[in-house]
């Protein structure tokens, strides 16, 4: 293992698991891309330039893989279901457990019902922290179209959570 790389991948594996969720949208899928992301930035000799964050770098390896298998496939994938991934969130009695779980299904639905590109967008940018440049360098679209579906989704989240929003 290059020791450059070594310890950040480590680090970066929660997060690249959490993108790689997002794209597959099946835990099986998105722990099968991860580990193919993990192979291809061990097997390149140097690793990123200095020029991008080594995090973006990594999402980009993991969005061309997945797109390589879906033109491969050329099927869409399953659903990931949020009930999987609950036992995570740990509420103090069974009203809160049962509150939290509804809201995160709430949330998830409102999410699920977002375009994939603005999801993905929201994803890197809201969930993942990476600047409009570096999301836009992940997805290799321009700027503008990185803000403006950002700007989309937001939107329709607030509008399906507060409507008073809309106007």
């Amino acid at each position: 293992m290059p020791a450059e790389i070594g310890q950040p991948l480590i680090e970066l594996l929660p997060r690249l698991r959490r993108y790689a969720l997002v794209l597959c949208r099946d835990g099986h899928l998105a722990d099968d891309l991860v580990q193919a992301a993990c192979e291809r930035a061990l097997a390149t000799a140097n690793g990123p330039d200095d020029s991008v964050p080594f995090d973006a770098w990594m999402f980009t390896i993991a969005r061309n893989i997945w797109i390589d298998r879906g033109r491969r496939t050329k099927s869409e994938g399953t659903h990931d279901d949020i009930d999987d991934h609950l036992d995570a969130a740990v509420a103090p009695d069974i009203n809160a457990e049962l509150q939290a779980r509804n809201e995160l299904q709430h949330i998830n639905a409102a999410i699920e019902q977002l375009p994939a590109e603005q999801r993905e967008v929201l994803l890197l940018v809201c969930v993942e922290e990476l600047s409009y440049q570096e999301a836009a360098d992940v997805l290799g679209l321009p700027l503008g179209t990185v803000m403006s579906r950002l700007s989309r989704a937001r939107l329709k989240l607030a509008n399906q959570f507060r409507p008073e929003v809309a106007s």
